[in-house]
C-alpha cells in the first residue's frame, strides 16, 4: 500500500494544531554505554494515524545489547565538506532534490542503523503519541530491517511491525479493536519484478518493501523538494528541506480534484481535508540522515499546521546489531501470503 493512496481513503475534518510540541529529550545520549531494548496499510478505517505510523514511527524486537560511546555517535562523525560545497553551488530546488536523493542513497548503503523514534499526530479529535525504534543491517541482498511502532491515544492503540530477514518480508498490523492482520511476502519474487525494471539484484529492496527506506522513497516519489536551508538542531548542522506535491502524480491519484493541480508559485496545493499539503525534512548536513519528518496540512483560516511530527534520535550508524532482532517466527494462525498481490503492485520509484 502506498502512503498516498492510504491518505486518500480518509475523509476527516481539517486537523487542529498540535496541542503541544513533541516532548523535548536529547537527540543523542552521550553515555558511555546504553542498553537498547528490543521488543517485539490496507488502511485503518478510523484514523490516519495508522498510516502515519506505518510511514513514520518505529521500535523493534528481540534483546540486543550495544556498547555506545560519544565517539561512535553520528554527532561525532567527521564532516563531509565535499557534498556541502557542491550542493551550495546549484540552485535551491536542485540542491533540495539532490539532498533528498543523496540521503536515500546513503541510508541504503549504511552498514547498520539504529534509531529511536518519537511522534505526535493529530487525527480527528485525537492526539496520538507514538514511540518505537528502527534497525537496519547489511547491504544489497543481505540487508535486513525491523520497523515497529505503537501509537496510543486515550482509548485507542495502533500497532505496526515490519520485518525483513532478507528472504521474507513480514507485516503485522493491529488497529484498535479490529482483528490482527499478519502477512508475508517472498522477497525473491519482488527482486525478480525489480530486475524487469532494470534494477540490479544487488541493490537494496527495502525502498519497495517497507520500513524507513520505503517511507522516505515514497515521500520523494510523491513530493518535489523545492528549497533547502541551513539550520541548526540542538547544535547539529542540518538542512531544512521543504517538499510540495508533484501535481502530475497528485492528479493521477485523485483525478476528480482538478483544482488541486493549480499551484500558485511555490505555495502548497489545496488538497482535500485530511491529506498532507506539504512535507518538511530535517537532514543532518554531515551524515545526510533524516532526523525529523513533518507532515503539514491546511488548518483553519488557510493556515498550514503540522498534522504529524516524527523524530529519529539516539541514532547510531555502523554499530553491530544482534541478528536476532531480524528473526521473526509468528504463529501460522491468521497468516496470509500476499506475495502475488504485493508483486503486482510493485512499480519503479522516482530516480
Amino acid at each position: 500500500m502506498s502512503i498516498i493512496s492510504a491518505f486518500c481513503k480518509f475523509d476527516f475534518p481539517r486537523p487542529k494544531s498540535l496541542e503541544k510540541p513533541v516532548e523535548i529529550t536529547k537527540l543523542v545520549n552521550f553515555a558511555l554505554s546504553t542498553k537498547m531494548l528490543s521488543s517485539e496499510i490496507k488502511y485503518a478505517p478510523r484514523s490516519v494515524v495508522f498510516l502515519i505510523a506505518w510511514a513514520t514511527c518505529l521500535a523493534f524486537g528481540g534483546n540486543c545489547m550495544s556498547q555506545e560511546t560519544a565517539g561512535n555517535s553520528v554527532y561525532q562523525q567527521s564532516i563531509s565538506p565535499g557534498f556541502r560545497q557542491s550542493a551550495e553551488s546549484v540552485s535551491s530546488e536542485k540542491q533540495a532534490e539532490r539532498l533528498v536523493a543523496s540521503m536515500l542513497s546513503r541510508l541504503g548503503r549504511a552498514e547498520s542503523v539504529s534509531a529511536r523514534i518519537r511522534q505526535r499526530t493529530r487525527a480527528k479529535d485525537m492526539v496520538l503519541v507514538g514511540t518505537g525504534r528502527y534497525l537496519q543491517q547489511g547491504r544489497g541482498m543481505d540487508q535486513q530491517f525491523r520497523f515497529e511502532i505503537i501509537n496510543k491515544a486515550d482509548t485507542e492503540t495502533f500497532e505496526l511491525l515490519e520485518v525483513s530477514d532478507g528472504l521474507s518480508f513480514w507485516k503485522f498490523r493491529k488497529s484498535g479493536s479490529t482483528p490482527v492482520r499478519l502477512a508475508r511476502v517472498d522477497i525473491s519474487q519482488v527482486r525478480t519484478k525489480l530486475q524487469g525494471f532494470g534494477i540490479e539484484k544487488d541493490q537494496p529492496v527495502a525502498p519497495h518493501l517497507g520500513g524507513l527506506q520505503r517511507m522516505l522513497a515514497l515521500l520523494r516519489h510523491y513530493f518535489q523538494f523545492k528549497s533547502a536551508e541551513k539550520e541548526s538542531l540542538e547544535g547539529l548542522p542540518v538542512w531544512r528541506v521543504i517538499g510540495q506535491w508533484n501535481t502530475t502524480v497528485l492528479a493521477e491519484i485523485i483525478p476528480q480534484q482538478t483544482v488541486m493541480t493549480e499551484v500558485l508559485g511555490d505555495a502548497p496545493v489545496h488538497v482535500p481535508e485530511g491529506m498532507p499539503c506539504s512535507v518538511e525534512l530535517i537532514i543532518g548536513s554531515e551524515q545526510l540522515f533524516p532526523f525529523r519528518i513533518t507532515w503539514n496540512a491546511w488548518g483553519d483560516g488557510d493556515t498550514i499546521e503540522p498534522m504529524s511530527i516524527l523524530e529519529l534520535y539516539d541514532v547510531r550508524l555502523g554499530e553491530s546489531i544482534d541478528s536476532a532482532a531480524f528473526v521473526y517466527k509468528p504463529s501460522s494462525e491468521g497468516l496470509v501470503d500476499e506475495t502475488e498481490q504485493f508483486v503486482q503492485k510493485v512499480q519503479p520509484l522516482r530516480q
